[in-house]
């Protein structure tokens, strides 16, 4: 196996010590820094997940902040989900779109106050982009990337375990809400959100230096609740259908096409960049889609690359993800599906490493 060489370039975060002292067994890169994949084992992982409670270093979901009397504005511009409603202490899930419509992103924002947002991203140079839509429109915005890096907190015992640092008063945050909260003198952001099905916060940590006493205390108050370090997990996250960017979707995409058109608001969403071209992919439909795929046979390989999806001898899509779900006894994958033959319950063929394997379309994820 081939193994990374360290540098600058990829960078360590504030939870590093803490990740390597677990026995972390895999990273990938992600936004230039390491991202934990595997502690145990994938299924072992997996199955902790689900019953118990992790800490996650995903310091690697970089916070683009806006700062200055623009900043709704450039958000708007970023995004075909209306903005308006939404008020300080609340997190949303937005799609980022180019000029074509697009998907160059599909972060969280997090609106700290009118003019202080930040947005949480996917694995992409996002920071880029906004910063020349805001030079090119002349707006009065300031545009960054703070010292920031979050902690996850997963699981169905995580409510447990951040009261147990934090105080009762993290029961009461609301999903995809925040509350500042101490730890030992900092104040840090607390939002119920994550990137899993089981439930949890994520902890926005200011400054390196706090990283590891936060990961101490974390670990300590939750050694009776089985507390573990963890990571995403492909099998849970392709069950629950939570999108992968740069896997699952490109900037080839659109969010209708993703199956995220709930989240765009073309007719409202005005001074969004890339709202014309949406308007005519929400009023003509999209040509293919997002689906939900089982795969029979035995337990698939890595799927490193886009396996095709056959009807007969006609590709009509693509498998992006998939990995051996032991809760749904089935290979559970997403794959891009044309409209002929996204309904559910049709048959197909998807050409995996180890030959051809029957699959079948499902509208719904698994959980």
């Amino acid at each position: 196996m081939a193994l990374l060489s360290p540098s600058r370039r990829l960078r360590r975060t504030p939870f590093s010590d803490g990740v390597e002292a677990a026995g972390v067994q895999a990273y990938t890169v992600y936004n230039h820094m390491l991202l934990p994949t595997m502690f145990r084992s994938i299924e072992e992982d997996y199955r902790h997940l689900k019953s118990a409670v992790q800490i996650w270093d995903v310091s690697c979901e970089r916070q683009v902040e806006l700062r200055g009397p623009d900043a709704g504005r450039l958000v708007q511009l970023l995004t075909p989900r209306d903005l308006r409603p939404m008020l300080p202490g609340q997190c949303y899930y937005i799609p980022i779109v180019d000029e074509t419509g697009g998907m160059l992103n599909d972060p969280v924002a997090v609106k700290l106050a009118e003019d202080r947002w930040w947005i949480s991203i996917a694995d992409s140079d996002l920071l880029y982009w906004i910063k020349g839509l805001a030079y090119g429109y002349r707006l009065d915005v300031l545009v960054d990337e703070p010292d920031m890096s979050p902690l996850a907190i997963q699981g169905p015992k995580a409510d447990d375990l951040m009261a147990r640092v934090f105080g009762d008063v993290v029961r009461d945050i609301r999903f995809f809400r925040f509350m500042h909260l101490d730890f030992q003198g900092r104040d840090m952001v607390v939002a119920r959100s994550g990137y899993s099905k089981q439930g949890g916060f994520e902890i926005y940590v200011e400054g390196g230096d706090i990283g590891m006493p936060l990961w101490h205390a974390l670990m300590e108050a939750g050694r009776d609740l089985d507390v573990h370090a963890g990571c995403p997990n492909l099998t849970e996250r392709i069950e629950a259908g939570l999108l992968s960017y740069g896997n699952d979707m490109t900037d080839d995409n659109t969010p209708h096409e993703c199956g995220l058109g709930r989240f765009c608001n073309t007719q409202t969403a005005i001074g969004c960049i890339g709202r014309d071209a949406l308007l005519r992919v929400s009023t003509e439909g999209p040509v293919k889609q997002i689906r939900a795929i089982s795969i029979g046979g035995d337990r698939v390989p890595g799927c490193d690359r886009y396996w095709p999806i056959k009807a007969g001898s006609k590709t009509v899509g693509r498998i992006s993800s998939a990995a051996w779900s032991p809760d749904f006894n089935t290979n559970v994958a997403i794959g891009m599906v044309r409209m002929t033959h996204w309904d559910e319950g049709t048959d197909l063929t998807v050409e995996t490493p180890d030959g051809a394997r029957p699959a079948t379309v499902h509208e719904k994820f698994w959980v």
